[in-house]
This record gives C-alpha cells, structure tokens and sequence, in this order.
C-alpha cells in the first residue's frame, strides 16, 4: 500500500487550507513523515524534563530580571491585563442580526456599554494572513504570509506559506538503519516580531493560546500553545483514515489533490473479526523506507451493537455513531526511536457489509511531543497532565472528512464542540492563573461550522442536493450562542483595570459557484498548455511555461510568470509585467457568470495598491482576486488546474467560505471599554495592545493605535 498524499484541503482558517504533503514530485511539506525531524523526536521526553528542571533552577533569576522590567514598564501601563478572545470567523451581519433577535445577550451588553464596530480584514481575507496581521501589526508584505500555501518560484511547485520542516543533512548508515546526527530544521517563515514578544521585553507576561501562526513555537518571555499549521504525525496539515467493508466506499480517493483529504483502506472480516494496520509517518530511518504501521483488530460483538478494537496492547468498545476518547499510538521506525501521536476511533456503521471505522489525523501526542507544539516544551505537557489528552494539530476540525462523506454532519459537529471544550477549559485555566499581562486565545469552532454548515442558511445553495437541509439549520446559531456564553463567563471575572476585547479575523459568505482563473488565463492566451492538451493536472501538470505569462494558484492571488523570478519566466520586469496585469484586471475585475447573470469577480487589485511597501512585497501575489458574495477560486484552481469551465457549482459540503473580496467580509471588534477609531483594522491591534502597557508602537508597524477609553466600567457592563 503506497500512497502520495497530498491534501488539497482548501481551507481558510481556516480555511481551511490547501493542506499539502507530498511525496514526489511536489515534496510540499515535508514534515515530521520526513525522518519525523527526528533528531528531536527521540528525546522529546528527556528533553521535556530537562526544560522543567531548567526552568525550576533558573526560576529566581529569570523573576527578579522580570520584575525589575516590569516595574520599569508598570509607571506607563494603562492596564493591568487584557484578554483577547478570538472567534475565528465570527461574521458580523450573523451577529448584529443574532444580536438584536435576542440571542446572544452578553455581546449585546458589550456592544451596549462598552463599544462595537466591524473590523477591516486583510487583502486577501484568509486567516493566516489576518492572524499574522493581528500579532504584528503589519501587513503581507511585511510578515510574508499571503495564504496558506506558497509556489516555489523556480519549479512551480506548492509549499506551505508558514513554516518549513527539513530532516537533517547529516546521517550515520549503520546496516539497514539511517539515524541522523545533525539538528534538523523547523523554522517559521512569519516575519515581523509578535506583539507578545515584545512585551515580554519588557517584563510583561503572556498567555497566547491557539493563535494561528504561531508555528514552531517562539521562545519569548511567556507561555504559548502553537495551532494553525502544526502537521499531524504523518507530515500533513491533517490525513484521515477509513477502513470499510464495502469496497465501492474504498475505491480511490486520491485521484487529484482536492479530493486526496485521507486514506481509505478495504477491512476484510471473517466470523466477526478484521485485522488491519493504521498508517503512520514515513520512515526515512530505514533505507527500504516505507510507512510505519500499528497493527489492530476489529471485532464485532455478537449481537453486532459495538465493535472492539485493539490496537498497541489497548482494547476499546464502540457503538455505533460514538467516538472514542484520544487512543495513545507509539509508532516505532527503529526498535530504540519511538513517534507518539493520539487519534480517535469512530465507527460509521456497525454492519458486517457495510461496517466503517474512522480515524481521525493523528495528532501530535502533546505529553510526549515529536515536534515542539509549544513554549516553553513543557507547557503542553502540563496541559495535558490538567485537562487530559488534546488535540495538537493546527487544523484539527476534519473538515475533509465531511466534505469526502466519510463522516456525516453529527460526526462533524460532535467533532467540533469536543475540541472546543478542550480549548475553553485551557482558556479558562490560563485566565484563572493570569492576573497581569495579556492573555489570548483563538477558538476555531465558529469558522469550521460556517464553512460546513453555510449551506443550511442558504436554501438555494447547490451543495443542498441530495443533502440533509433541516436537522443542523441551527448549528452555527447554536455556536454562536456558546460563543456569546463564553463572552459572559470571562466577564464575570474582570477586574477594574482590565480590557476584553472580542474579535474576529474576518466574516463569512456563501460559497455557491467556483470560479477557475486558470481556465480564463487559458482561453485569453495568457496560460498555454502543452501541444495536445485541452486540461492540465494538478500543480500545473502540463502548462508550456515558455509561452505562458500568468497563472493562477492557492485561494486567492494570480501571479505574472516574470523573468528572473519564476524559474521559466517569460513577462519582463517593468512595463511588460504592468501590461499583463492591467490586461488581467481589465478583463476580469467586474467579470460577469452568464448562468445566473451575477457578477463572479468585483475586481482585481495590484498587490502594490493594497500591501504598500514591504520587503516580502514580491514573494506574494501578483494580484489579488476580490470574488463577489457566493463565488470563491475553484478547488481546482487553487491546486493551480486548467479545466473546461470557467465557473461551476459548488457541491461540496464545504459551502461557506471568506476567500473573497475582502470589504465583503469584515470581522468584528467588540470591547468592554469605548473603542474610538474610524475603520479600525485587525492591524491596529497589535500596537494599540503595546501602547495601553505604555509601549512605543515600533517603527515597523504600519497599525494604528486605537483610542480606547479606560474609565470605569459600569456595573451594568459585567455579566449579570
């Protein structure tokens, strides 16, 4: 069983995101599945421990140092902490309209007696690019992410836009083993320092929790759980597994990159019992390579109403429709190297014919980390010691899963509202033991809902076919009003000199018709592919670069294949670059769908006119595409596709999505204090935080600092 996976997962924030790994060609992230960055992974423990003993020796010292910082600081601070809570996604024409129904009091009492307004997002609206605008208060050409993936720009092909995982260089070959003995690479590829390390500088803790982008974990003076773009234990931004009996629910679903979200192996039972093995991570520790596999057994009970399953020496029941708890997996490359990673069993149907067993991407087991998931190493082994095992992988809603219907709308949403239970009792943790400096943490809940469950608002959208349209038409509503119950706790536990701030990195539209740039670059002359060709393949398979001048690729951008920066480019720099773009953006800014007599596209802005001056200008986009509501970059055009059609039905499950034009989709601020600034921006934030602990706004911050009044909160204010 081989298999190149690359997860085409096109998500925002999440999107989600176009979640690569590849194996050849496109080597699109190459992971911990590559060797498991290994040099690491085998004393992740040990080393776990030695940090703690570390930290405990060095404790006195680092306190006083702290201290006397702080107490520097403390004569300009304005406040004594502030909280922020991020719902990512969170749309504000939802919440004023849920607002003044009645059904979510608590941001109605904010909005009322402290202050409210929408919150201009980034070009393009996708949220780790809003995320990384939010910590340093700059935009894309400043802190050089513009999506969730990136292009090579000399072979074209996809990485991931955040962080860059790379085994080591340096191996010793004894027999059939390759052990590597130099330090292997993990390093972000966000730029522009985080306002959280700036204020620990100064001496000012923080408690950052889930923010995206925040992966590998920065050593700064607090404590901070990574999220968004931590892979899973394979290398992936997140790979399910499916075992069935049926053989027509296997077949093969890694034909193309958008539809490759997992793996899908055949279960054979005999007298009620199937023996199988869980993939895991590749093994470059062996030169014959390979997967690495844990064994299990299936068996169903007699009455077939569960199912036992035993895998790595533990056995657990199910019914059916039930999830398991995290199951601990200890996948061995070398009989002395150990990867630990968690997942969760899910049985889709208990029948002997038809019986389905899912699995969850295998997270990255938090207590016994292969990968630096947090800092310092140890916090997420203390987390998992206070609330029990929980979920590490940046995009950790399966969201794949539903959109491939290996799992149905009640598995998806029990999904959701468990991880964000782990998320609320880490929140809530943090915020019990944080009474100064600033503690954040973003919840992904009310994105991932919206981007499966849009459709249910929707009565025309074509991803209703064939589809349930009543029995979920309230779950995000339900997740907003969890949200809103959540504002309500935390502000039963403010203090006088503390600020709240409730925000979110964009909003939310229906997702009903795709639109392939690609396929419109094609029919202008603009993309030609090879001699013969009508289509091309994933990741530009086909496409004659020598006589191609602009192509498509991710969520939201198109590039100009320019001379001496893509490694076949045609478009001189200078005046033949400005004339294929002006030629784009005439063409399709205002670009009508002759089916349903819509405008598709709004318009195209040049990456110069809305990024300004940056050092990372020209490692984005060209230009950025502003789709009009109900349309988005279609799932093949985003894996860089030339198809037949322009513009398509979106049938998907996936039926919301903010990949558009970005004044389309705002986020929202809200604020227990007066919030006075006319359009404030998510990258106003970041020095307005700096500034209310009586710190300069640094010179590279293009964010402004927001007014806020910091009188007294009245009563009426709190949560009752």
């Amino acid at each position: 069983m081989r298999r190149t996976i690359i997860r085409g997962a096109l998500a925002n924030g999440a999107m989600i995101a176009l979640l690569l790994f590849a194996g050849e060609p496109a080597q699109a992230y190459i992971g911990p599945g590559a060797g498991f960055a290994l040099a690491g992974s085998f004393f992740a423990v040990a080393s776990a421990v030695l940090a703690g003993i570390a930290t405990i020796l060095i404790w006195p010292i680092r306190f006083a140092i702290r201290r006397y910082r702080r107490r520097r600081s403390a004569g300009k601070a304005r406040v004594e902490r502030v909280i922020v809570l991020g719902l990512d996604g969170l749309d504000p024409n939802l919440a004023e309209r849920w607002i003044e129904a009645g059904h979510l009091p608590n941001l109605a009492r904010l909005k009322a007696k402290g202050s409210y307004d929408r919150l201009q997002t980034t070009y393009p609206s996708i949220s780790p690019v809003a995320w990384a605008s939010f910590m340093t208060g700059v935009g894309p050409s400043r802190h050089n992410i513009f999506d969730f993936i990136d292009r090579n720009p000399r072979t074209y092909q996809p990485r991931l836009s955040s962080s860059e995982v790379r085994e080591s260089s340096r191996n010793l070959r004894i027999g059939d083993w390759i052990i590597p003995v130099g330090p292997s690479l993990i390093r972000s590829m966000r730029k522009s320092k985080a306002f959280w390390t700036i204020l620990g500088e100064h001496g000012i803790s923080c408690n950052i929790l889930r923010v995206p982008l925040t992966f590998p974990p920065e050593k700064f003076a607090g404590v901070l759980l990574s999220a968004m773009c931590i892979p899973d234990l394979r290398g992936s931004q997140g790979s399910f597994t499916f075992y069935s009996a049926n053989p027509q629910q296997v077949g093969d679903a890694a034909s193309s990159a958008e539809g490759a979200g997992g793996e899908r192996i055949l279960l054979k039972f005999e007298n009620n019992v199937a023996r199988s093995a869980l993939p895991g991570p590749r093994n470059s520790m062996r030169r014959a390579g390979g997967r690495v596999e844990l064994p299990f057994r299936v068996e169903l009970n007699s009455d077939r109403k569960a199912a036992t399953i035993t895998i790595g020496g533990r056995s657990i029941t199910l019914c059916e429709r039930e999830y398991s708890e995290w199951i601990p997996l200890r996948f061995k490359p070398l009989p002395f190297v150990t990867a630990n990673g968690i997942a969760r069993f899910y049985v889709t149907d208990m029948s002997e014919d038809n019986f389905g067993l899912y699995v969850t991407p295998i997270n990255i087991d938090p207590a016994r980390p292969a990968l630096p998931v947090s800092w310092p190493g140890i916090y997420s082994v203390y987390l998992s010691k206070m609330i029990g095992e929980f979920a590490t992988l940046g995009l950790a809603e399966d969201t794949w899963a539903l959109n491939e219907r290996v799992i149905d709308e009640e598995a998806f949403l029990k999904q959701t509202l468990d991880l964000h239970q782990e998320r609320e009792r880490m929140f809530f943790d943090a915020l019990e033991k944080s009474r100064n400096g600033v503690v954040a943490c973003v919840f992904d809940g009310t994105d991932r809902l919206q981007h499966m469950f849009f459709r249910y608002l929707d009565a025309d959208h074509p991803a209703n076919r064939g589809k349930d349209i009543s029995v979920f038409k309230d779950a995000i509503l339900e997740m907003y009003k969890r949200a809103d119950d959540m504002v309500g706790r935390v502000m039963q536990t403010l203090n006088d000199d503390d600020l709240f701030l409730v925000i979110s990195d964009h909003g939310f539209q229906s997702f009903k018709r795709c639109v392939n740039v690609n396929t419109w670059l094609h029919q202008k002359g603009l993309l030609v592919l090879e001699d013969g060709r009508a289509e091309s393949g994933d990741w530009f398979d086909g496409i004659d670069w020598q006589r191609t001048k602009a192509y498509a690729f991710g969520l939201g951008g198109a590039y100009i294949n320019q001379a001496g920066r893509e490694g076949h480019g045609i478009v001189q720099p200078g005046a033949e670059t400005e004339a294929v773009k002006r030629e784009i953006i005439d063409g399709l800014s205002g670009y009508p769908d002759s089916d349903t007599g819509e405008t598709a596209i709004n318009e195209v802005f040049d990456n110069r006119d809305v990024h300004g001056a940056g050092p990372y200008l020209q490692n984005g986009p060209d230009l950025i595409i502003g789709y009009n509501r109900g349309y988005r970059a279609s799932w093949e055009a985003a894996v860089g596709r030339v198809t037949r059609e322009i513009i398509t039905d979106n049938t998907k499950s996936w039926s919301g999505d903010h990949c558009i034009d970005p004044r389309l989709v705002p986020g929202v601020l809200f604020s227990n204090r007066p919030v006075r600034a006319d359009q404030p921006a998510i990258t106003d934030l970041a020095p307005t935080i700096l500034d209310l602990f009586g710190l300069a706004t640094p010179a590279h911050m293009t964010g402004k600092v927001l007014q806020v009044d910091l009188g007294a909160v009245p009563d009426s204010a709190r949560a009752a």
